[in-house]
C-alpha cells in the first residue's frame, strides 16, 4: 500500500498536490496545498484535475497559492534545535539544603549529625 495520497478523480492514478474543499454556505470552492489529513469532505487533486477545475454556475473558486518548493529546516534552524536539546540535556545544579536548625554559633548540620565548635 502506498503512503502518497493520489487523485480523487475516478480512472487518475497520479499524486495529489492540491485539496478541493467546498463551503456551501457561501457556494465558494476553495483550492489550496495538499492537507496534512486526507478528511472525508474533501478532494485531493493533481496538477492536470487542479488546473481543469470548474465549479457549478454562480460559485466562486479561490485559489491559495501553493507553495510545492517549501524549504526545508535551515541550518541554523537545525543548530538552534540541537543547542535547545542539549540545554535540556544539561544536569541542574543542585543547591545545598538549609536547615532552619542551624545555628552558626553552634557548628554546621550535616545530615543526622552536627558538628560542634569548641567554645572556652
Amino acid at each position: 500500500m502506498s503512503l502518497a495520497r493520489r487523485c480523487s478523480r475516478t480512472a487518475c492514478g497520479r499524486s495529489a498536490v492540491n485539496t478541493l474543499t467546498y463551503v456551501y454556505a457561501d457556494q465558494t470552492a476553495v483550492l489550496g496545498p495538499l492537507a496534512t489529513y486526507a478528511e472525508p469532505h474533501a478532494y485531493d487533486l493533481c496538477d492536470v484535475h487542479s488546473e481543469r477545475l470548474s465549479a457549478p454556475r454562480g460559485w466562486e473558486v479561490i485559489r491559495l497559492a501553493s507553495d510545492r518548493q517549501a524549504p526545508g529546516p535551515s541550518s541554523d534552524d537545525l543548530l538552534a534545535l540541537a543547542d535547545a536539546v542539549r540545554e535540556a540535556a544539561r544536569p541542574a545544579p543542585v543547591a545545598a539544603p538549609l536547615h532552619s536548625t542551624d545555628d552558626p554559633t553552634r557548628g554546621a548540620k550535616r545530615g543526622h549529625l552536627r558538628v560542634l565548635t569548641q567554645t572556652d
